[in-house]
């Protein structure tokens, strides 16, 4: 994972980049397993959703920060700002990714290298575990 973290530009963050190379990964192998299509395109919504769902929760409890603390409302507005704009940013990768036809999407390629199945399955688990249900799994079992 640290040549994929090492590869990122500029504004791009570092769970877009390993998206990246996962999307790639499967646009190449599509003409094996046609499923892989499938996958990407589940991956592709997933992602959007996981977005917008993120930017919901982030908002909500900035309004709910703002109705306890009223001081630091300024603050506030700023943070949502810049939860807006990166929550838009992601959008406009996936929207980007959504209009390139398969075939078209590896000249959007990361680097040169590419991905093979282990590096793949890595990322995958790796995505999995960010995402919400995944972090609270060590809760319910402690429950």
């Amino acid at each position: 994972l640290s040549l994929y973290f090492g590869q990122a530009s500029g504004g791009e963050d570092e769970i877009q980049q390993l998206q990246k190379a996962l999307l790639d990964y499967l646009d190449e192998n599509t003409e094996t397993d046609a499923s892989l299509v499938f996958s990407r395109k589940f991956y592709i919504a997933q992602w959007f959703r996981d977005t917008t769902m993120e930017t919901e929760k982030a908002i909500k409890s900035q309004k709910d920060e703002d109705s306890s603390e009223g001081a630091h409302h300024a603050k506030d507005v700023e943070t949502t700002g810049q939860i807006m704009h990166r929550a838009e940013s992601r959008k406009k990768f996936l929207r980007s990714i959504i209009k390139t036809a398969p075939s078209q999407f590896s000249t959007l390629k990361m680097n040169s290298d590419t991905v093979d199945y282990e590096d793949a399955c890595l990322i995958v688990r790796y995505l999995a575990s960010m995402r919400p249900f995944a972090q609270s799994f060590d809760i319910y079992l402690t429950q």
